[in-house]
């Protein structure tokens, strides 16, 4: 979107947060981390991801400095429902170039944009207390925070029917046209998901399909995609035991997100999630992760994804902690099997108490990873600039350390 386009945007949202400012507040949230590192070959920090894989593992394995900002605002209306509408900006610098955070002539330099904008009506009579928004919003988002992988997202410019009460059930369905900023073309897609499916105490089931219409494009296809997700509340003291099966054809072999619409239904992706926050004692948490990814392809560009790994985080004291993560990703390509193994240590000062998931954090970290000759290939042809190309920050070199200081924050 272009910029004058946001502001013309921004101008009704604005007006209609600010004209109840008498009686109700706006309220202000958001997130960032911040950090600074370097390499021990005497470079700027390059950050360790398995070629072809679409994640990795984060601590102390971040190359950016990335900050949400969000103002929302409620009106209480007659009724008993709630007008409320919401504005977010997302603020990206890679480390190791000036913080601009804006786009510029500089060879990967940062970028803002406006990651949310949206209004929504809530606990709406019509809907029998279900929501209704219209917007660009994060919705639905399911992630795994130790790798920050959005697994399951619905996210996207569009509009949706949200959590409406049905019987025991409550049902969404979301309109959207476009669900990542690169995304080439747009498609219309629909997404409809079934909550509530009590299967055991503290245990429920969650249900979503995916069309995606073939778009008015050459050599287009249409897709779709089905997933089937169950929260296990209260596991081992922590917040979720979550595991969860994805199925998708054409468009829909991203399984979370629109795909590439130039497959057709004889391309296939499976994928299994299990992962899991435990908190076993007040100074003793982590999480742990297990994904597996099977995409088949006509054109044999088959692959198999594996990942695996684990973050445990012990408390010393009510504010320092020490986290730890070991994380094993491979992938099973058509090149050979790349396989790449990253541990990081860090000492955490964490003032606001010694639990996995308090923040804010602040961390010095050391991390080194170590990948095999076929990652190193794969590296060098996909992406020269990588931690495990020839060409990058470790050379022929298929081991390499980081280390540095990092600041976590997130607050509502």
């Amino acid at each position: 979107m272009k910029r004058s386009s946001v502001k013309k945007a921004l101008y009704p949202l604005c007006a209609f947060l600010a004209f109840p400012l008498a009686a109700q507040a706006v309220n202000f949230s958001g997130y960032y981390r911040l950090g600074v590192g370097g390499n021990t070959k005497g470079g700027t920090q390059s950050c360790f991801q398995l070629p072809g894989a679409p994640s990795k593992y984060r601590l102390g394995n971040e190359c950016e400095l990335w900050s949400e900002l969000a103002w929302d605002h409620d009106i209480a209306l007659a009724d008993g429902s709630t007008l409320s509408g919401m504005v977010m900006g997302g603020f990206y610098n890679p480390i190791g170039h000036k913080p601009k955070f804006k786009d510029s002539n500089e060879h990967g330099g940062g970028s803002s944009r406006i990651q949310q904008m949206f209004v929504e009506w809530k606990n709406a009579p019509v809907l029998n207390g279900g929501n209704f928004w219209i917007g660009r919003r994060y919705y639905k988002r399911n992630d795994i925070h130790m790798t920050d992988y959005y697994y399951w997202n619905q996210s996207a410019t569009g509009f949706g029917f949200d959590e409406v009460p049905i019987g025991d059930l409550r049902y969404s369905y979301v309109f959207s046209r476009k669900d990542n900023y690169d995304q080439e073309p747009y498609v219309n897609r629909h997404d409809f998901n079934v909550n509530g499916f009590k299967t055991n105490p503290g245990g429920e089931l969650q249900v979503g399909v995916s069309y995606l219409q073939r778009p008015d494009s050459e050599d287009a296809h249409s897709g779709w995609s089905v997933a089937v997700q169950h929260k296990q509340e209260g596991f081992l003291g922590g917040k979720y035991n979550t595991f969860a099966l994805q199925y998708g054809e054409g468009a829909g072999t991203r399984l979370g997100y629109t795909g590439d619409s130039e497959l057709d239904k004889e391309n296939k992706s499976w994928r299994m999630v299990e992962y899991f926050d435990w908190q076993t004692t007040e100074r003793f948490g982590g999480q742990f992760q297990l994904v597996y990814q099977k995409d088949v392809r006509p054109d044999g560009d088959n692959m198999r994804w594996l990942s695996v790994g684990v973050r445990p985080v012990y408390a010393f004291t009510e504010t320092f902690k020490v986290s730890a993560e070991i994380g094993h990703d491979q992938i099973k390509a058509t090149d050979g099997t790349r396989k790449l193994t990253k541990f990081t240590i860090a000492p955490t000062w964490s003032p606001g108490g010694p639990g996995f998931w308090a923040r804010p954090e602040l961390r010095l970290y050391y991390t080194y990873a170590t990948w095999n000759e076929a990652a190193q290939r794969a590296a060098t042809e996909m992406n020269p600039e990588s931690a495990l190309s020839e060409t990058g920050a470790f050379g022929t070199d298929r081991h390499g350390g980081n280390f540095g200081v990092q600041v976590e924050y997130w607050w509502k």
